[in-house]
């Protein structure tokens, strides 16, 4: 029996007839084996059943099928694993997923683990069309939820190799429903080729991983072997490449995708997921973009973060999930310095409500050097040295040069430079630098190496950010010509007083160059151009250990700036009549950096009572954890103020010592347990110990036995646990939550809500910020939804929710204010809010629907629909016009 689908000019053609194409999977050797896997004593167990699949050709590959529980049908994922790897690589993700409610389908893909068959690199006959077939495999499952008769639901996700199948399943295959690809390729040959230049090194370590040559298809391993021995690629080589790559399918990926990219990575820079972002963008999909720390050369690749993140991106795609958060639509990860407790790199985010592109917010810089020339020498050697591919881990060296560590090697001779001068400021480059050069060769074909250093004041080592370097092969240099760089995307600060040099280099130890002698020239031909992102802002790092030693210092030491009239600004008297009022906030605005029109949260006003839970709600990019921050004194707002009973806040402001918080996460000491950082930071605050009310706190946490072990040793969900006890010792008045429910199973998060309504019923006042619509609901007294930084609405929960007496009134063009004024005048009217698409109208005792619909009429409003509104969901959606 033939298996084979059609070949990819047929599957271009017919993209939404591949599934019905794809031939039914013939199962070897039974069922296959069936085991039990314990998820460390935490019911349900998980189950997996590992199966050879055949797929034509006589290729077989080696499955495994996981569950958690009975009975039910649900989505499904499709788990692919990286370059060289095998399915048991994915396998504890693949068992996580199960648990979260997934039917998890894992494989080796061809001439991998135990699976057989030629590498195709993603071939659309080979790897691709393997994966129709395993869809087909999954419609037939009982536990696997259908869309459609032979369509089951399906997500999926995968690094590097992994990510880029991915890609091209959702591009040949209209029945994949949701994807996460990682650190993976849009373009292979613009990848292995950038620029017409030839990665070899990386190539060379590409087929080495694969088991060699002869483990690939005849066409590959010809290809390798023709461009490994001439140093340059041909167009038959880019074809080929470019055939087995997401871009050839790109106008066909319409999916819901998270794109996670590493920012050490010269085998697939940041420049790939760029570019696929764009195109996915450009077809109507929804797509995040998260630039990790690790990559390919190595640094912290944050699995468990981008795991979580990948569960909850199904979650909402996938399970239809609408309450659940997937994160900012752009987020980096910015390393700054090192943990002294551990030597681990320190890690925080930074984030923004738009993909910003590689290009956003240039500023120019200028540089400075007279035209220079420079060698090539013969045989290329002795090469520059930027990256070493291959050299990987948590020590890599671009891990090294985010660490401010200079690794970069280049030879007197051959390199240009050209330097600016001292920042004046900080500045912050976020994307592709880029910049014109004239070039000049003695030969016709002249390949050059860009790349930026950041320069340190006096003798030190110059830094290449991610150790990366732009490849230009310039073609008809010989005559002179015009060469623009588009430098590599970076996340880098160069602090003030620090230079830039720009350095166009003739080798470098990864890339294949000419072996003839050469001498280049060249000039400059503008400043150079530096994109900085302004909407991306940076999360707050968190506070290292020993800083919990210093809050009573800093306390006194702003009283005595305070005092001695050393501030700036002096700091507003006391409002007595607020003095019980536990926040009111006035006008708070605060602007994006680098913008002076753009606001994250602007003309922002409410006041919170005691014994409230208030809700802060809103979708992503609303200016929920800026507001928070604001009011905590994080960061200085650039208008209007905070009071917290009745006191003005500003950095250190005594009065937040009534407040407690937990806010972006908390630092506790890894070596000591969850008991020995609670008691200790505690003594810092320098208060009597029987004010810490630890029992309680510790109550609170309901951590067990595992209070006794080191932090180090703690899941997500108790640290989150931990630190929302911190933020409760001493009993504050007000208590300041953002996303406690991270991290908590169902009965925690029952707990957590008990504990909060409890914690408010004391005379005390609950502020949470939570993307979980039922719980608020269920928690809160009152809620302050917001959207685009702006109040949308504050109340009552019950007010805004409504119940069987608010109803949702629909209309074919807007109402304008006055006329809403009108409608929550009228009798048994008891307010009326417009909307996007209408009105919320909540009616008195006395009022009916009829009586509204008669009095519409009459104010000839345009009511296409009357209906009830039905929950908190259904209210947030209709305030916020759906952006959420």
């Amino acid at each position: 029996m033939d298996l084979r689908l059609p070949g990819p000019r047929t599957l271009r053609r017919r993209p939404r007839r591949l599934a019905a194409a794809a031939a039914a999977v013939v199962v070897l050797g039974g069922a296959g084996t069936w085991r039990a896997v314990a998820s460390d004593g935490a019911p349900p167990p998980v189950h997996r059943t590992d199966r050879v699949m055949a797929v034509g050709d006589g290729v077989r590959l080696d499955t495994s099928y996981i569950t958690a529980g009975e009975g039910g049908r649900r989505p499904a994922v499709l788990l692919a694993h990286g370059f060289g790897g095998s399915k048991a690589d994915v396998q504890q993700q693949a068992e996580d997923l199960a648990r979260d409610g997934y039917a998890v389908l894992t494989w080796s893909a061809r001439s991998f683990g135990k699976s057989t068959g030629k590498i195709g690199l993603n071939d659309p006959d080979g790897e691709v069309a393997d994966v129709s077939k395993l869809i087909d495999w999954l419609a037939k499952q009982p536990e696997v939820q259908l869309d459609k008769a032979d369509d089951p639901r399906v997500g999926m996700a995968g690094n590097s190799y992994g990510g880029a199948i991915s890609l091209l399943a959702a591009g040949y295959d209209h029945r994949v429903d949701a994807i996460a690809p990682a650190i993976t390729y849009w373009n292979l040959a613009d990848a292995l080729f950038p620029n017409g230049v030839f990665k070899k090194l990386w190539s060379g370590i590409f087929v080495n991983s694969g088991g060699g040559c002869d483990r690939f298809e005849a066409q590959l391993c010809r290809m390798y072997d023709r461009v490994a021995e001439s140093g340059t690629p041909d167009a038959e080589a880019r074809n080929l490449l470019q055939e087995r790559s997401p871009s050839a399918v790109g106008d066909r990926i319409k999916v819901p995708t998270l794109i996670t990219q590493g920012q050490t990575d010269s085998l697939f820079p940041l420049g790939q997921a760029d570019a696929a972002a764009k195109a996915i963008r450009a077809n109507g999909a929804p797509v995040d973009v998260d630039w990790i720390a690790g990559g390919h050369d190595g640094g912290d690749m944050e699995t468990s973060r981008v795991q979580a993140r990948v569960r909850s991106w199904f979650d909402r795609y996938l399970k239809d999930d609408k309450g659940v958060d997937t994160g900012p639509a752009f987020r980096i990860t910015r390393t700054g310095g090192v943990d002294s407790t551990d030597g681990a790199a320190q890690l925080r985010g930074a984030s923004g409500d738009r993909y910003p592109g590689l290009g956003n917010g240039q500023q120019p810089v200028a540089l400075t050097g007279r035209e220079q020339s420079f060698v090539n020498p013969a045989g290329a050697t002795p090469p520059a040295v930027s990256a070493l591919p291959g050299l990987g881990g948590a020590g890599g060296l671009a891990q090294l040069s985010s660490l401010g560590v200079g690794v970069s090697l280049d030879f007197p001779g051959q390199y240009a430079r050209f330097e600016s001068a001292p920042m004046t400021r900080d500045l912050r480059i976020t994307g592709s630098p880029t910049v014109t050069v004239h070039v000049r060769s003695t030969s016709d074909v002249a390949v050059l190496f860009g790349k930026v250093y950041d320069v340190g004041p006096g003798a030190a080592q110059p830094v290449l950010p991610s150790q990366l370097v732009a490849p230009v092969r310039v073609e008809g240099a010989k005559a002179g010509k015009d060469v623009t760089f588009t430098l590599p995307a970076v996340d880098h600060e160069v602090e003030k007083g620090h230079r830039l040099h720009l350095v166009l280099a003739s080798t470098d130890l990864g890339y294949a160059s000419p072996v003839a002698p050469a001498t280049y020239t060249v000039a400059l031909k503008g400043d150079l151009k530096v994109p900085t992102a302004p909407g991306v802002t940076t999360t707050a790092a968190p506070l290292p250990g020993w800083v919990w030693w210093l809050p009573l210092v800093g306390a006194v030491l702003a009283l005595t700036l305070l005092l001695t009239g050393r501030r700036g600004t002096a700091t507003p008297a006391p409002d007595p009549r607020l003095a019980e009022v536990p926040l009111q906030i006035t006008d708070l605005s605060k602007r994006y950096a680098g913008s002076a029109d753009r606001y994250a949260v602007q003309n922002l006003s409410f006041r919170v009572e005691k014994g409230q839970v208030l809700g802060l709600l809103g979708p992503n990019g609303a200016g929920k954890t800026t507001t928070l921050r604001m009011l905590m004194g994080l960061i200085t707002p650039d208008g209007g103020e905070t009071r917290i009973f009745g006191h003005a806040i500003r950095p250190g402001a005594p009065v937040l010592s009534r407040v407690g918080s937990f806010v972006e996460g908390a630092g506790f000491l890894p070596h000591l347990t969850g008991r020995e950082n609670l008691e200790l930071y505690w003594r810092a605050t320098g208060r009597p110990t029987e004010d810490a009310h630890l029992d309680e706190a510790l109550e609170i946490a309901g951590l067990g036995d595992a209070l006794e072990r080191p932090v180090r040793t703690y899941s997500q969900g108790m640290r989150q646990r931990l630190a929302i006890a911190q933020a409760m010792l001493g009993l504050p008045d007000l208590l300041i939550l953002d996303e406690p429910t991270n991290g908590l199973d169902p009965p925690q998060i029952r707990e957590m809500r008990e504990v909060m309504i409890g914690y408010a019923a004391a005379g005390r006042t609950v502020i949470v910020s939570s993307h979980l619509l039922a719980e608020v609901e269920q928690t809160c007294t009152h809620l302050l939804v917001m959207d685009r930084g702006r109040l949308v609405q504050a109340g009552p929960v019950g007010e805004i929710v409504g119940s069987g007496d608010t109803l949702l009134v629909g209309t074919s063009e807007p109402v304008e204010e006055p006329v809403v004024e009108k409608i929550a005048a009228l009798p048994g009217v008891s307010s009326a809010v417009r909307t996007d698409d209408g009105l919320l109208v909540r009616l008195e005792a006395e009022g009916s629907a009829q009586g509204l619909v008669a009095e519409l009429v009459r104010l000839e409003v345009p009511v296409q629909s009357v209906g009830p509104h039905r929950g908190l969901e259904d209210a947030f959606l209709t305030l916020i016009g759906g952006s959420a």
